[in-house]
């Protein structure tokens, strides 16, 4: 009777292929929601982690990991139509079409177009500009669109700039003008942009976890000042890649709480100290602590005051397009070890993702996992709310894999208002003229002085034009190839690249050399910028226009 009377297992098209909820759905249908999940009901848009759940303080299911059971919203992309099991893995039986991953099958069967991107514009600037029936057009996801569309940055004749090629002094105004920029971005849209203000949790002075990045990052330089990333991450991320990328469920599944528990206390004594053992931590455990480590932060990896504005800039439902221009403005406007870490992070887990096929760690599951991990909140909020920061956040998170490259790429009009910033300072700092010089220009400017006098003045100022390099051509300083510096006449064909070419062909004279000299970059230094490392790919006659006060260096690049 019981085999007679037991319903058969639902097809995950019938879930998701359900009317979607109205948009005046409030917190009193996710309420429901939630007491029918207590219950143990199959609820639709619901994605639950596998492993043993636990009690959570907001009576949502928490797996060991630390991973949480979220609601898909209609916001969101919709799941592919495959089919799966309760457990979240992909069903054994499934077709030879349907072995690949979701990603790859949807791009073989749905032509995308690659959209190219500006950054030489403001984002806000440019939603002024728009037609406001277009800003405001409500979308409808559909399950195509779990496929996020494919962007091309257009390059410019200043090549790209990543977020490591400027200098921290630059990189701090282009913090503040980021924030300026996202706050006029949201105002476009009618969203008011709310900082409001997180509980400081004091984090701790030594160990590993719970310790703040800043904190971390600072005893690491004392061993090699140009780190960028803790080293006990980038231990690991390697940990992991050396047996773990092809294990299924890496991230999914908890390792041995003892082991864990126990190499938890030797980090936080002996790692510092460079007496911790990691020949014997296995890949499970190094993914656990992986988590527990962004979870126990003072504060979230990501900033969780800026997500009520984007739940709002979802709802409304603009292009991806615009999304990714305000997550950009977002990723610009971290903290340097926020997002240097950030960064690392999400290059590791898209080497995760690239083994797919094995260790059935997709892009929405990592996102799904992670998300509670990298954007959290102490202060409390209803279930409701609960649900849309952990929808958002998913979703940010697979923006960030999915636009990884040109995420933490610096958008060329900050560069530019950087340099009208740093020449405005240069201006304020330089000295007035005394009043001997004031007198003596105004003499000059009446015809008072002498002809010798005024011989001797145009003299000075002749002398003074031809010590100068002359107009289109830079002097080259390399002072670990070369000794002597090397005048290069530019011309607008010329570029990065070939400056680098031409030191190459004329100090290379051993592999040793070879290997050196590749690894070098071009720098321009000093006038309207800190410190640049100029695209290989860039045009230096441009460059050199914007910055004609500049001194050109070749030397190393510092690695992240």
């Amino acid at each position: 009777m019981r085999k007679k009377n037991k319903q058969s297992v639902r097809d995950v098209r019938d879930i998701f292929g359900a009317s979607e909820s109205p948009p005046g759905d409030t917190c009193d249908s996710h309420a429901s929601e939630l007491d029918g999940a207590q219950e143990g009901k199959a609820l639709p848009g619901i994605i639950k982690t596998s492993g043993p759940l636990v009690s959570d303080r907001g009576g949502r299911g928490r797996d060991e990991t630390g991973s949480q059971s979220f609601k898909t919203d209609s916001i969101l992309e919709a799941v592919p139509d495959v089919p799966v099991h309760s457990n979240g893995a992909a069903d054994p039986g499934r077709s030879a079409r349907n072995a690949a991953s979701d990603d790859e099958y949807l791009e073989k069967n749905i032509l995308v177009e690659a959209e190219e991107l500006s950054f030489e514009v403001s984002y806000s600037e440019k939603l002024t500009q728009a037609p406001k029936r277009n800003r405001f057009k409500k979308l409808d996801f559909k399950k195509e669109d779990y496929v996020l569309p494919k962007f091309v940055v257009q390059k410019t004749r200043f090549g790209l700039t990543k977020a490591e090629d400027l200098s921290a002094e630059d990189m701090k105004k282009i913090r503040h003008l980021s924030l300026i920029e996202l706050t006029a971005f949201f105002d476009a849209f009618r969203i008011q942009l709310k900082r409001n203000k997180t509980e400081k949790v004091k984090g701790r002075d030594t160990g590993i976890f719970g310790v703040p990045l800043t904190v971390l990052l600072e005893n690491d330089r004392r061993k090699d000042s140009g780190v960028r990333v803790p080293f006990v991450l980038q231990k690991f991320f390697e940990k992991v890649e050396e047996s773990g990328l092809e294990s299924e469920g890496i991230f999914r599944l908890s390792g041995c709480t003892a082991k864990v528990k126990q190499y938890r206390e030797e980090l936080d004594a002996k790692f510092n100290a460079d007496k911790f053992k990691w020949e014997k931590m296995c890949h499970r455990e190094a993914a656990v602590m992986l988590k527990a480590f962004f979870r126990e932060l003072p504060t979230s990896l990501f900033p969780v005051e800026y997500i009520p504005a984007f739940i709002t800039l979802m709802e409304r439902g603009p292009h991806i397009r615009v999304q990714f221009q305000a997550l950009h403005l977002m990723v610009m406007a971290l903290p340097d070890a926020n997002r240097d870490t950030a960064q690392a992070l999400m290059t590791f887990f898209n080497k995760v993702i690239a083994n797919e096929s094995k260790n059935r760690m997709s892009i929405w599951n990592i996102s799904t996992i992670m998300a509670p991990n990298l954007f959290f909140s102490r202060s409390k909020h209803s279930d409701c709310e609960e649900l849309l920061l952990a929808n958002t956040a998913a979703h940010i998170i697979r923006l960030m894999l999915k636009y990884q490259e040109m995420l933490w790429t610096v958008p060329s009009f900050l560069i530019a208002q950087v340099r009208r910033m740093n020449e405005a300072t240069m201006l304020l700092k330089k000295p007035l003229p005394s009043v001997k010089k004031l007198l003596r220009r105004k003499t000059i400017e009446r015809g008072v002085t002498s002809p010798k006098t005024s011989k001797v003045l145009q003299k000075s100022a002749s002398t003074r034009r031809m010590s100068d390099v002359p107009e289109g051509v830079i002097r080259v300083h390399a002072p670990l190839l070369s000794k002597v510096s090397m005048a290069i006449q530019l011309n607008s064909q010329t570029k990065v690249k070939d400056i680098l070419a031409k030191f190459q062909c004329e100090n290379s004279h051993g592999s040793s050399e070879c290997i050196k000299i590749q690894n070098q970059r071009l720098y321009e230094i000093g006038g309207n910028i800190g410190q640049h490392c100029l695209d290989p790919d860039a045009y230096i006659l441009d460059v050199y226009h914007v910055n004609p006060q500049a001194e050109w260096v070749i030397k190393p690049q510092q690695s992240v």
